[in-house]
């Protein structure tokens, strides 16, 4: 092999290289494989493909094609359809899945959206809003400010996934509160989980409770931030006036529920746009 052929074939393995990830690519939530885990994986096939010069050992690597099977190890492209501009800094967008398939995520997980912004590449995780049997596309809320999130017994569930993708990241500043309905403090719901949420400095937790009425019997610990009755316009005046800025509202609960929580944010002074309704 002449010198020039021999440049010309380094060259080629250096550009089949595998490109080590930004310390931005990774979510830091715990993904097993994570981004760098899938680099060491790929920079060890690359090694044994160039030490035997044999190329076709690099085969192994998926293809990022459009897909709606998701997988950890890489990311996959797929078209937004449409952005709406819900607040000032509050935006939905909705992502096209191909022949109407769905996207196949299970409650509490999350996607991590990349893109360039200005020049840099942005990365973050989002836990999409739609409904899980949504079927050709989804919708994630992105740059979200404060979250007024009310909930009614078993509306509780798409709640949870939202706060938890706030929570397990450290650069998301999004505050929270989060009003959850149930008939009795034994109904309750994950009550060790909202427990830890409270902890957060930007996450609030309040419980409204219609068939209680003795704060005294409640632990100490919930008697502060437990209501007694039914969530109706009195309260929700003072819980979006308590919010540090005009708050988006996600409400699920029963039909009933998700009805009158719309007619009380509007008399709030919320706008249609302003909440979204499960």
């Amino acid at each position: 092999m002449g010198e020039g052929e021999e440049k010309n074939t380094e060259e080629i393995w250096l550009q089949l290289r595998p490109v080590e990830p930004l310390p931005s690519q990774c979510c830091g939530s715990g993904c097993s494989p994570c981004v760098f885990d899938l680099y060491h994986r790929d920079l060890e096939r690359w090694k044994a493909a160039q030490t035997s010069n044999d190329r076709s050992l690099l085969s192994g690597k998926q293809s990022q094609s459009c897909s709606t099977k998701l997988r950890p190890e890489t990311f996959l492209a797929f078209h937004i359809c449409g952005v709406e501009k819900l607040t000032k800094d509050t935006y939905l967008v909705r992502f096209i899945l191909p022949a109407n398939s769905q996207l196949g995520l299970h409650p509490g997980q999350h996607l991590v959206l990349r893109g360039v912004v200005d020049g840099l590449e942005i990365q973050r995780a989002y836990t999409p809003i739609s409904p899980a049997t949504a079927e050709g596309y989804f919708d994630v809320l992105i740059k979200y400010g404060e979250l007024l999130m009310l909930a009614a017994g078993t509306g509780l569930a798409p709640m949870v996934p939202i706060l938890q993708s706030i929570t397990d990241n450290a650069d998301d500043e999004t505050f929270v509160t989060l009003v959850s309905c149930f008939k009795t403090f034994e109904g309750i719901y994950l009550k060790t989980f909202l427990q830890e949420q409270a902890g957060f400095w930007n996450v609030r937790t309040f419980f409204v409770l219609s068939q209680e009425t003795s704060p005294e019997l409640l632990p100490w610990s919930y008697r502060e931030k437990t209501y007694f009755g039914r969530l109706g316009q009195e309260l929700v005046d003072e819980l979006v006036s308590r919010c540090r800025r005009k708050p988006f509202a996600l409400v699920c609960g029963s039909p009933e529920f998700t009805k009158d929580m719309a007619r009380c944010l509007l008399s709030a002074g919320l706008m249609e746009d302003s909440f979204f309704l499960f």
